[in-house]
């Protein structure tokens, strides 16, 4: 089984930031064939552990340790092709990012599943890239959600001459009051509030009324 030929790998980018080994599971044994990279991003060289089940998933991380046991029982039944994401913590104590994907094979005279292969593949350095960029992108919109309420403040307090904190009170009170969204509450302060025109700081108070 290629890895062009393996269809449960169709929707991974793999690249110069992925590593792929190669496993076999003897399902009537229980034992496990690994490749030299299988060894390695388990933490461990080539000959140094005899893989089983158990090892493997004595490697998983616990939250996700369930879930992978699953995957595989259910693979010794039916032997359909199947993938896993999930973490492990290597020999050395590092956490890794693996994508498990595998297919069964059957016994020609029996057509019982026999044997699982397939493959791990190391995603750790581009999820953790995405996740990245997703964190810079929540806090990009936090910032963007919480700059008309920083607007409206300033707002408030020049219009009343309180400080900001007091002013902050006033929108979250009337945000409260009248069951309003506190930023589009603000949006509408700032929105009256510097409007060039003398009635602007009476509509303000027409609006925190």
């Amino acid at each position: 089984m290629s890895v062009e030929d393996h269809a449960t790998l169709h929707p991974l980018s793999l690249g110069d930031d992925t590593t792929l080994g190669q496993y076999r599971v003897d399902l009537a044994t229980d034992t496990w064939w690994w490749s030299a990279e299988t060894y390695r991003l388990h933490g461990f060289e080539p000959g140094d552990v005899v893989p089983t089940t158990s090892l493997v998933l004595a490697h998983k991380h616990p939250d996700d340790r369930d879930r992978v046991r699953d995957v595989l029982e259910r693979a010794r039944r039916d032997g359909a092709p199947f993938s896993s994401l999930h973490r492990i913590m290597d020999a050395r104590g590092r956490e890794r990012v693996l994508v498990l994907v595998g297919q069964g094979r059957r016994d020609r005279a029996t057509g019982q599943v026999v044997e699982l292969l397939g493959y791990f593949v190391d995603v750790t350095r581009p999820v953790r890239t995405q996740a990245g960029l997703q964190a810079q992108r929540d806090i990009a919109a936090a910032a963007d959600s919480r700059r008309p309420i920083e607007q409206a403040k300033g707002v408030v307090a020049a219009a009343f001459g309180v400080a900001p904190e007091q002013a902050f009170a006033v929108l979250k009170r009337v945000s409260n009051d009248r069951n309003v969204r506190l930023r589009d509450l603000a949006r509408q302060v700032v929105e009256e509030g510097t409007r060039p025109d003398a009635d602007r700081v009476d509509r303000v108070a027409a609006l925190l009324s």
